[in-house]
């Protein structure tokens, strides 16, 4: 008799942000192609004397002259403004603003400061820009098919009338990762007006496209600028000279940086800016002497200006801020039961129903909410100890969290500008029981980075960490197409940012959409190359390695081989395509020590997945990992919303103890895979990962367990053999539980709590 315990995924009313949006893998797109909210600047535009930028900065539209330290608010929602572009005649800006589950084309008059709409269809309108003549618009939007398209608009009678610039065209090749319609993206108008650049992908299997031109003029002829995959980041950018553009591209190296060329697409390209870490939404100054650019080399964003000849570059420094509505200020602080500073997870709404965090803090967002309870998903920051936030005055609403041995702390506090505004809250951690001492959580899926806003470091993840008290994380080091962002942090060792609180191990995700993906974990010698394999299109497209050859590849090395977010959907070999995931072999063979059974898939699918393999006699251990890309703005879930309880035992002193002790009570099934709720459970005594041999005939098996958990829960299940044969209901308000029975059983098999 197997004793296995896993708490399944909570389960709410969540959809997706921007739900119209009709392409796949959202995970990707939202965060590297759409305007996300940031403490930092996320985009910009010239003024036409070239003495100013407008850019956005914490969804508020902002203007700065390039030689002062103001910055000067314009607007202040409602909703989240970005992607400002000023017009040839410096009178108006038009931006786009996220608001009433849409994002919709607005203009400012910045004489008078008033907003009109453009556009209200509750469609995604983005990246818009003016012509140069000042008349039309360009601009990317969901209208109509929830795909991406380039737009022209006029504004004629007080209409906003638009054309689609390309019909919508069906690709006769598979695409991987992508919509098997073609897609424009951010487009530039030429400096006489009669063309578009833009980036779009007929024909092109794999990636976010190459950068055409495209004629305004006669029969709107269409000419290939420059074929290179960017992982939606080009964001290309005409010269005013009319002959160069510049764009961003990861080419040759792991992270964005920008790149000019020639219109005419005959010039090979030639790099402007270097550096491990991205730089992005180029634009060129009027005069086209000087590119600015948004840069995320502290970490967080901000804009820098650089010359073209000579290089002279300088940061836009944002050291006053002038806002547009009267402002107070909150002194936040966080502290544990002994009244010492501590980290944590914090989100506040303003009065004006906006997110508001430190300037210096990164703001990270849900992808998907739940609108019975929210207009907007929620935005959070991490924090240690104490921060001052800038926000309207009125009722404020705080969240903290600390993990799921942590209650939720909730309070409502009337901002004042006539005062000092000052909250501390208290961590309260949940009535745990002994029997919960000595388990350590980790994470078993993290990205630090992937292709998000930020650049974030193993001191920083390490913080992320200890903010959702977590104990160990695993930065699985892994492919963005053809970079791989985290490559040079990996090691056998345990990374040297580990503290006494957070052990942080680097492990790699090996990637084919064809076998699975696979976790590595506890690699002892080197990364494993390719990292992967069986991408259509491209000259990794062949299905070898292996999930079996790679599988053994890191057993070799001592490490341990799961299958991290494996199903959408429960697979049946009778109906439908074959199945080529490698699970079933793979776990045949012997080479599957783990499976997130929570994780960055659907559960129940999963989980009954895992139960098959349980009946057919294969002891994998249920893991827990988020998939958490930490570097990103918008995101499933903080580092450590999916995690694994493992005991370990308090003589693991070392980082490289604590690991291996860590990573054996993992494969050997002693585990508890968790999303929120915490489960205790033994039977006769035994925990988790135990094996009682029994001899034959009927048997008492004596059972006890416990839950605590911070959000409610409905009931318990004791499962056996993928049978629910006894349900408990929770007490106090659905956060506790405690249990003891007898169950009588006749066959070997599993038993499980739920």
């Amino acid at each position: 008799m197997v004793l296995l315990a896993l708490s399944a995924e909570a389960v709410a009313d969540r959809q997706l942000v921007l739900r119209q949006i009709d392409v796949p893998h959202h995970y990707y797109y939202r965060e590297m192609y759409l305007p996300q909210l940031t403490s930092g600047p996320s985009s910009l535009s010239w003024a036409p004397d070239g003495t100013s930028l407008v850019y956005s900065m914490q969804g508020s539209l902002w203007r700065q002259a390039v030689d002062s330290d103001l910055a000067e608010q314009l607007t202040a929602g409602p909703g989240y403004d970005y992607q400002p572009d000023w017009s040839p005649d410096g009178r108006q800006i038009v931006f786009a603003r996220y608001d009433r589950d849409a994002i919709e084309l607005k203009l400012l008059d910045l004489a008078s400061a008033t907003v009109t709409s453009l556009t209200d269809e509750g469609a995604v309108n983005v990246e818009p820009r003016w012509s140069p003549d000042g008349r039309r618009i360009a601009f990317v939007s969901t209208k109509g098919t929830g795909r991406f398209h380039v737009f022209t608009g006029e504004l004629t009678d007080g209409r906003f009338q638009t054309t689609q610039l390309v019909a919508e065209r069906e690709s006769r090749v598979p695409r991987y990762y992508y919509s098997r319609y073609d897609h424009q993206l951010s487009p530039s108008w030429s400096p006489d007006g009669e063309a578009l650049i833009y980036v779009s992908n007929p024909e092109i299997p794999y990636g976010s496209g190459a950068i055409w031109r495209h004629s305004l003029t006669g029969e709107g002829q269409v000419t290939l600028v420059r074929k290179e995959e960017t992982t939606w980041r080009a964001k290309p950018d005409w010269a005013p000279d009319g002959g160069r553009i510049v764009y961003a591209s990861y080419l040759g190296r792991q992270w964005h940086q920008l790149w000019a060329t020639t219109i005419d697409g005959v010039a090979e390209p030639f790099p402007l800016t270097y550096g491990d870490f991205d730089v992005s939404a180029p634009r060129w100054s009027p005069d086209a002497r000087r590119i600015a650019y948004v840069v995320n080399e502290s970490g967080n964003t901000e804009i820098r200006i650089q010359e073209l000849v000579g290089g002279a570059t300088r940061t836009l420094n944002v050291a006053d801020r002038r806002y547009r509505v009267p402002m107070s200020s909150l002194a936040l602080r966080i502290r544990d039961a002994d009244g010492n500073a501590a980290p944590a997870r914090v989100s506040v709404i303003g009065a004006d129903g906006r997110s508001y965090a430190p300037q210096d803090s990164w703001i990270h967002a849900d992808y998907e909410f739940d609108r019975r309870r929210a207009e907007f998903e929620t935005h959070y920051f991490h924090l240690h100890g104490e921060a001052t936030l800038a926000l309207p005055p009125g009722p404020t609403n705080v969240t903290v969290w600390h993990g799921p041995e942590h209650s939720i702390q909730r309070s409502l506090i009337n901002v004042s500008a006539e005062r000092d505004n000052r909250l501390t809250v208290e961590l309260k951690r949940l009535d745990l029981p002994d029997a919960w001492n000595g388990w350590v959580g980790g994470d078993t899926h993290v990205h630090m980075n992937y292709g998000g806003a930020y650049r974030n470091t193993p001191e920083r993840l390490v913080a992320q960490a200890a903010a959702e008290d977590l104990d160990v994380v695993f930065n699985l080091v892994v492919n963005k197409e053809q970079r791989i962002p985290d490559i040079a942090y990996f090691s056998v060792k345990p990374d040297s940012a580990s503290t006494d609180d957070v052990l942080l191990l680097h492990g790699q995700e090996f990637h084919t959409i064809y076998w699975g993906h696979l976790g590595l974990l506890g690699l002892g010698e080197h990364l494993l190359l390719p990292d992967y394999s069986a991408y259509p299109g491209t000259a990794a497209a062949s299905i070898f390695p292996d999930n079996v050859t790679v599988a053994g590849l890191a057993h070799e090395q001592g490490a341990l081989v799961g299958y991290v977010h494996p199903f959408y959907a429960a697979p049946d070999p009778g109906v439908g395509d074959k199945l080529t995931n490698a699970l079933p072999v793979d776990a045949a063979l012997g080479l599957v020590d783990f499976y997130e059974v929570v994780g960055f898939a659907d559960h129940r699918a999963s989980a009954e997945v895992w139960y098959r393999l349980l009946n057919c006699n294969m002891k994998i251990a249920a893991a827990g990992g988020t998939d958490a890309m930490a570097n990103y703005a918008s995101l499933r879930g903080p580092v450590g919303l999916n995690r694994v309880y493992v005991p370990v035992d308090s003589g693991a002193q070392g980082l490289a103890d604590r690991r291996d002790a860590w990573l054996a009570g993992l494969k050997s099934g002693r585990a508890m895979a968790t999303n929120g709720p915490l489960l205790g459970f033994s039977v006769n005594g035994n925990g988790p990962g135990s094996e009682l041999k029994l001899p034959d005939g009927q048997h008492e098996l004596r059972y006890d367990g416990f839950l605590r958990s911070a959000v409610p829960v409905d009931h318990l299940e004791l499962v056996h053999n993928g049978a629910v044969v006894e349900t408990f209901d929770s007490t106090e308000g659905g956060r506790t539980a405690d249990l003891a029975g007898v169950l009588q059983i006749e066959t070997s098999g599993w038993l499980l709590l739920r």
